[in-house]
This record gives C-alpha cells, sequence and structure tokens, in this order.
C-alpha cells in the first residue's frame, strides 16, 4: 500500500542525508492513516519528536483526522488533548 511505500521513502531520503521535515514526516502520517496503520503513524509522530522535528498543527489535523476516519476515536482524542496542551 501506499504507507508501507511512504515509509519506504522516509528510510531512503535519511540514507541519502536528505533532512527530514515536517511536510514529508505529515505526508507518511496521513499515508499511514489512511492505509489503517495507526500504531505506525503513532510511532512518526514520537520520532518526529525525538528527531527534534517540529510538530505543528497541521501534523497533528492530518493525524487526527485520519484516526477518526478510522474510527480509533481514543486515539484522535488523546492527541486532541495533546496537541491543545502545546498550542494554548
Amino acid at each position: 500500500g501506499q504507507w508501507d511505500q511512504a515509509l519506504k521513502l522516509l528510510v531512503e531520503m535519511a540514507s541519502a542525508q536528505v533532512e527530514l521535515d515536517t511536510i514529508t514526516y505529515s505526508i507518511a502520517v496521513g499515508a499511514c492513516g489512511k492505509g489503517g496503520q495507526w500504531d505506525q503513524a503513532l510511532k512518526l509522530l514520537v520520532e518526529m519528536a525525538s528527531a527534534q522535528v517540529e510538530l505543528d498543527t497541521v501534523t497533528y489535523i492530518a493525524a487526527i483526522s485520519e484516526f477518526e476516519k478510522g474510527g480509533q476515536w481514543d486515539r484522535a482524542l488523546k492527541l486532541l488533548v495533546e496537541m491543545a496542551s502545546l498550542f494554548t
């Protein structure tokens, strides 16, 4: 699926020493969400934070939207609370 291609592309970019930024991670998070790979999407959010890549409102909203569409209400709510605490 597209989610595994997105992850492979992230690995290839990192191997080629291309800087992974908010946009590249957000696209991969969205692809994982669309593919129903909720745990992988969350792992990418954690990876972003540990790599000190900015998690902005666009990233959070993309993840929340995909979780909501997939019926992952508990995860969507947790991210919404996390986002609210960071941006208030």
